[in-house]
């Protein structure tokens, strides 16, 4: 990793953009043969992929399964163990919140629980994915009965579907040690809730208030179906991060529909892009618009849904987000001054239904590549292309020096 001071002296500003598209997920492994990416009709990407350079790339470090917030800020040429940011705070400045150094920001799924012999059974972790309306009921109704635990403000907002946050505000400055409790969700179903346990001896009050919210949370919408309980992790505080623009002299813009992922967009310093973006070809639409205006010269566009239906093992479903990307992808062609990064954050195979630790596909296309005549963008083509596999970290680097915004390094 090539430390901040060796860095500033060798980025340098420059006329060319980058565009980095990431499809969360995307990684696989094969079902019947073939993989999503092999299975999908993609005339627009392995055109794309003879023309480019390929490769995988390991977004923490071999076998390491990554969330979703280390595997964006490897991307963005962050370490993503020496800078961990948390699942809450996250989510909290993706949705507007802001999170203020006294506070610890939790990620809550709304969940169907059942109680038996004493114990909470999950019985469906994001209680049937509810729609973002009944969400906001269920907040409504948890603000106004749950404000205070024990000096400690609490304060909850509607994310989207059954994603929710909650800040608990301390009266006085908290350190990431303050956030060290463990989480309730067994992240199965079936399975009874595990208890909060801090680790760390700083964490003991920030347990007993989330085992008290937890109780409250219970007796306040028990009765509520289906989603009668709640799964709280990604406890987190505010992290110092050196902003985008100071790593890179890019202004930079952020695309995505989801807001954790606009949240880590905004902590390392990206402007976020306002518009309303509910599927792959209004991201794209709103990609080309600020690419024509000439505002900004880095992009980053985040897809959703190749993930999704990853975690949910739909395979069809997986194929068919990624040959709707394919064909809105066409729209942003030709495109000028422009190096094009096309990846993801990690890999969730359809089998196994959720992360894994797989290396993940990685397309560079710009005018200084090999390319290789006879690839597609699939597993088994980046394997064997001509970036080898490269830590995560380390593709930032790589698009600014095909952007040729590095200086050479050394006399």
């Amino acid at each position: 990793m090539i430390d901040e001071e060796i860095l500033g002296q060798i980025v340098t500003a420059g006329t060319n953009r980058i565009a980095l598209i990431v499809l969360d997920g995307v990684g696989d492994l094969p079902y019947g043969g073939k993989t999503p990416l092999e299975a999908a009709r993609t005339p627009m990407l392995d055109s794309l992929a003879k023309k480019s350079a390929l490769g995988m790339h390991i977004p923490v470090e071999p076998g390491i399964i990554p969330g979703s917030g280390p595997g964006h800020l490897g991307l963005f040429g962050y370490d993503p163990v020496a800078n961990l940011i948390g699942r809450g705070v996250l989510e909290a400045v993706g949705i507007g919140m802001e999170v203020e150094d006294t506070d610890i920001a939790i990620r809550g799924n709304f969940c169907t629980a059942e109680e038996e012999n004493g114990q909470l059974i999950i019985v469906d972790r994001r209680a049937g994915r509810i729609p973002t309306e009944k969400n906001a009921e269920l907040v409504s109704i948890l603000r106004e009965n749950i404000q205070e635990i024990e000096g400690v403000q609490v304060i909850f907002n509607t994310v989207r579907e059954h994603r929710f946050v909650v800040i608990l505000r301390f009266p006085h400055p908290v350190t990431p040690a303050h956030a060290l409790v463990t989480e309730n969700d067994p992240q199965k179903t079936g399975e009874p809730e595990l208890k909060i346990v801090p680790e760390a001896s700083e964490a003991q009050k920030t347990a007993e208030i989330v085992h008290t919210l937890l109780t409250r949370i219970r007796e306040v919408i028990g009765k509520e179906q289906p989603a009668n309980y709640a799964l709280l992790r990604g406890f987190s505080v505010k992290p110092v991060l050196t902003p985008f623009y100071k790593r890179y002299l890019v202004r930079a813009l952020a695309i995505a529909a989801y807001p954790m992922y606009r949240g880590i967009a905004k902590l390392v310093g990206m402007d976020v892009a306002k518009e309303r973006t509910d599927s792959i070809e209004d991201e794209i639409n709103v990609l080309k618009k600020y690419m024509d205006s000439g505002r900004y010269d880095f992009f980053f566009v985040h897809i959703k849904k190749t993930d999704s239906y990853g975690e949910d093992g739909n395979f069809e479903k997986k194929v068919s987000v990624i040959e709707e990307f394919d064909t809105q992808l066409a729209k942003l062609f030709p495109v000028k001054d422009t190096v094009l990064c096309i990846t993801g954050d990690h890999s969730t195979p359809c089998i196994m239904k959720s992360h894994s630790w797989h290396p993940v596909p990685l397309l560079i296309h710009s005018p200084y590549v090999l390319g290789s005549p006879e690839s597609r963008f699939t597993e088994r083509d980046c394997l064997r292309g001509e970036l080898g596999i490269i830590r995560s970290r380390n593709i930032m680097l790589l698009l600014l020096a095909h952007a040729e915004r590095l200086k050479k390094f050394g006399a």
